[in-house]
């Protein structure tokens, strides 16, 4: 069988081990040290805005201390997009509070700002504002993060931006990760970059960034002996991670230009098929393309569907998979309030995302391309 072609793999850049090995040879192998410091620096310098950082050990941990950090209790309100994955959203279930799921816009899968502010008007109405607010940035494309924030300001809602897929993603050149109140990144194996496992909280206001540092460090109080005043968390990133972040960093712009590439990719592939789209950028959005997804339209593509293109992957050892099931539709959130007009349930039915990695060799390309004129060459009749 042919070696096996993954969605989106670890890509090393070759300093990692450097500071890794830095590390145990100067006995830094706990959840603090030189790495944990220098990958913050090298993520504040990276974002701009005069941003600061907690590196923490998930973007889960980092979501789920966002909230706590924006005052969010059990019983409160918490506004989330739908096309999402679970982690945007288990963690205000963590607290007990109740998600309220919004609808995707057409032109960027991500939140609406129509159905943001109908939700909002309505969970007004009804006596329940919401306390926060959770846009995502799906498959590294940005969300429409100006509307999001003036609406949000106007109803004076914090926002927590989920940037977990966007690291290197830009709107009018100004990085995801910097536009709400406090925002999360991941650095999940399968991400642009990754620490094998790992995440950061960044904000424009330090003392968040402070508060979620001492939270992640089981909320130790200054004192001479241990003593804890609140619930603290074990969230801290180790030294270790931090170290192939750190080697990670300095390739970052090369692991966006290279996701890119492969975008083009399939862009030039796709230009002429009937049925199938991708999402563009729109004016002024910059996408690290850190997934590249299309839409299969059945009835334009003469009767394929994503389920026959998935098995057609799979049979040749490559990996593609259906977009985000919606939050509305996932069992654990049944009941939640969803406020949209179908346009999640379209995506996910029609999406499949296609293998992105960076690491991505001609060869690969070559399978991927064979096994998608397989598909696309067959009569409709055998489809």
């Amino acid at each position: 069988m042919n070696s096996k072609i993954w969605l989106s793999s670890p890509h090393m850049g070759g300093k990692e081990q450097t500071f890794v090995k830095e590390a145990f040879d100067t006995n830094w192998v706990a959840p603090l040290g030189p790495n944990v410091n220098g990958m913050e620096a090298d993520l504040a310098a990276y974002l701009g805005n005069d941003v600061s950082v907690a590196a923490l050990s998930s973007g889960t941990a980092a979501l789920h201390l966002g909230l706590i950090l924006l005052g969010v209790q059990a019983g409160d309100e918490v506004i989330c997009q739908s096309m999402t994955f679970s982690a945007s959203a288990n963690p205000i279930k963590y607290l007990g509070a109740i998600p309220v799921f919004v609808d995707s816009e057409p032109g960027t899968w991500n939140m609406s700002p129509y159905w943001l502010e109908e939700a909002i008007k309505d969970r007004l109405a009804k006596g329940k504002k919401p306390k926060a607010i959770i846009p995502v940035h799906l498959y590294g494309m940005p969300v429409n993060m100006f509307a999001v924030m003036e609406i949000a300001r106007r109803y004076e809602i914090p926002v927590l931006e989920d940037a977990a897929e966007a690291l290197g993603s830009s709107i009018a050149g100004r990085r995801c990760g910097t536009f709400g109140d406090i925002a999360i990144l991941s650095f999940n194996g399968n991400k642009i970059i990754t620490t094998s496992g790992g995440g950061a909280l960044v904000s424009g206001n330090k003392e968040y960034a402070d508060k979620a540092t001492f939270l992640a460090t089981q909320a130790r109080d200054a004192a001479p002996h241990y003593q804890h005043s609140q619930v603290g968390y074990n969230y801290r990133m180790s030294n270790i991670c931090a170290g192939i972040g750190r080697g990670q960093m300095e390739v970052l712009p090369q692991r966006v230009s290279e996701r890119r590439k492969v975008y083009a990719f399939y862009q030039k592939y796709f230009a002429d098929k009937k049925g199938i789209t991708l999402v563009a950028e729109p004016e002024g959005f910059f996408s690290n393309r850190w997934l590249t997804t299309i839409l299969i339209d059945t009835e334009q593509a003469g009767g394929l569907t994503r389920e026959v293109l998935w098995a057609a992957f799979d049979k040749e050892n490559i990996e593609s998979r259906p977009l985000w099931k919606p939050m509305h539709m996932q069992p654990v959130f049944a009941g939640a309030p969803f406020y949209g007009d179908g346009t999640s349930e379209k995506l996910f039915n029609q999406g499949l995302c296609l293998p992105s990695g960076s690491n991505l060799t001609t060869e690969d390309l070559g399978r991927i391309s064979v096994v998608l004129d397989n598909v696309l060459m067959q009569e409709p009749a055998l489809i």
